[in-house]
């Protein structure tokens, strides 16, 4: 069964630095047409960077639309054409001043498919060297080492929301063979 919908008319709602909110007219696999409303986002990577005692390192930041402060991997935005790989080294050492010998990737995340094209790329650091962090002049964040597996009986208990880092920590227990 073919369950394809295709795209007949596109419409640019809004158009900011960090998301564009269309709304498309599609043609359904049965024949109808519905509308679908898209944000599109120029994607996302995190990093779940590991040191030498299994201890992987965390920022706490405000996040504005759910009023609290999170518990997540070091992660940001991509720029528009920009290397994940890249992206996520540079995110590390900005959030957390560490830098990795080796980084293996975890994946994709597609936070959420219903309404937004975001991927998120996801990262496993080892081999870790560490310098001064220096955040974005608009982050405010608190750094913090957590076991591996204390983490992931964080994600387990609902303690850390953030579905990225629930993934990404998740990955790097299994790929590490800890759980």
């Amino acid at each position: 069964m073919d369950m394809t919908e295709t795209t007949l008319e596109r419409n640019v709602l809004y158009e900011g630095r960090i998301v564009t909110l269309r709304n498309d007219s599609v043609r359904l696999p049965n024949g109808k047409i519905a509308d679908r409303e898209v944000i599109e986002h120029p994607g996302g990577v995190t990093v779940a960077a590991l040191t030498a005692e299994q201890e992987l390192l965390f920022v706490r930041q405000f996040r504005y639309p759910y009023g609290q402060v999170l518990l997540e991997l070091p992660a940001g935005k991509l720029e528009r054409g920009e290397d994940p790989l890249l992206a996520g080294q540079r995110e590390l050492a900005e959030e957390t001043g560490a830098s990795a010998a080796q980084y293996e990737s975890l994946g994709l995340f597609y936070p959420t498919p219903g309404y937004c094209g975001e991927i998120i790329h996801m990262y496993l650091a080892r081999e870790l060297r560490f310098a001064a962090a220096c955040p974005d002049a608009d982050e405010f964040l608190l750094c913090e080492r957590i076991p591996l597996q204390v983490a992931v009986g964080m994600v387990l208990r609902g303690e850390i929301r953030d579905g990225k880092t629930q993934a990404a920590v998740l990955k790097c227990a299994l790929r590490l063979d800890t759980l």
